[in-house]
């Protein structure tokens, strides 16, 4: 069953992209968010998390990979414009590749924060 999705005029999906989503961006209809890593290998783990969590929800995004960054572009093109297909794909997308073991409450305690080992960039701010 196909329903109709709702459009996001450009300020209702600015608005949506607040707390957790607050490094995406509405940007030429689109919504966007660029993740830095430490590099090659770190950004391939990245696109390949992306790539699974896009082809389990059926929502794909445009990605643009570069050594050590990936940009993340999210749009319903069938609906040609931002939906909450978008919104939520970002949520979940921000939730597991930001998702840092050692600031929850169990035992595993993440990557060290060094340049051998480091992963990601946390904090794009």
């Amino acid at each position: 069953m196909n329903k109709k999705l709702d459009v996001y005029l450009p300020a209702q999906a600015a608005s949506l992209l607040t707390g957790s989503l607050a490094q995406w961006y509405c940007e030429d209809g689109v919504i966007k968010r660029r993740y830095k890593t430490a590099g090659w290998k770190s950004t391939l783990m990245v696109v390949n998390t992306i790539g699974h969590l896009a082809e389990v929800a059926w929502h794909h995004p445009d990605l643009h990979i570069t050594y050590n960054s990936v940009l993340v572009t999210l749009v319903t093109h069938s609906e040609k414009g931002i939906t909450n297909l978008d919104i939520e794909l970002a949520q979940k997308v921000e939730e597991v590749v930001l998702w840092q073991p050692a600031l929850g409450d169990g035992d595993l305690t993440g990557t060290p924060d060094n340049d051998r080992h480091r992963y990601l960039v946390y904090n794009d701010g």
